[in-house]
């Protein structure tokens, strides 16, 4: 069986990697880069695109500058666990702006949520207002971030 990555080429990896480098790349020195005229890399855009190899084109913003910088790791354990109470749980952490990422996890614990806030009060009030009024939330671990030692967003190819 041949997987999706397999159906992938060097050329289509390069693109890749080059995108997640700068997405606002013209296809014309996107082209440039990988050493193919306009025109082919154009249609392999598309069909990376289509395929759902590329997801979205996004701009990584400074969350200090914009009085987001306070980062924390919330480890949640639920209290019970059916599927209603999962599917619940996901989608009021869609809803949740802090909120930037959130895994169902294995161990000890039932989800690992990234939320980013402006400095510790305004954590302490999310916690109270958003995340302890979830229902079945049996109890949670805040993990602070002190110093960000490396931050990658795109995936090794």
């Amino acid at each position: 069986m041949v997987t999706d990555f397999e159906k992938l080429d060097k050329v289509d990896l390069q693109i890749l990697r080059t995108l997640q480098q700068n997405a606002r790349l013209t296809t014309k020195e996107l082209a440039a880069r990988v050493s193919l005229s306009s025109t082919p890399v154009f249609e392999r855009l598309k069909r990376l695109e289509t395929g759902g190899y590329i997801k979205r084109y996004m701009a990584v913003l400074d969350a200090e500058k914009l009085n987001q910088g306070f980062v924390v790791f919330c480890n949640v354990k639920m209290s019970s666990m059916s599927r209603d109470i999962a599917s619940s749980f996901a989608e009021r952490m869609r809803q949740t702006p802090e909120v930037v990422e959130c895994y169902n996890i294995s161990g000890s614990f039932d989800y690992l949520l990234k939320i980013h806030a402006p400095n510790m009060k305004y954590y302490q009030e999310f916690i109270l207002n958003i995340l302890g009024t979830v229902e079945h939330l049996g109890s949670l671990e805040s993990v602070f971030v002190m110093d960000v030692v490396k931050q990658e967003y795109g995936i090794p190819l």
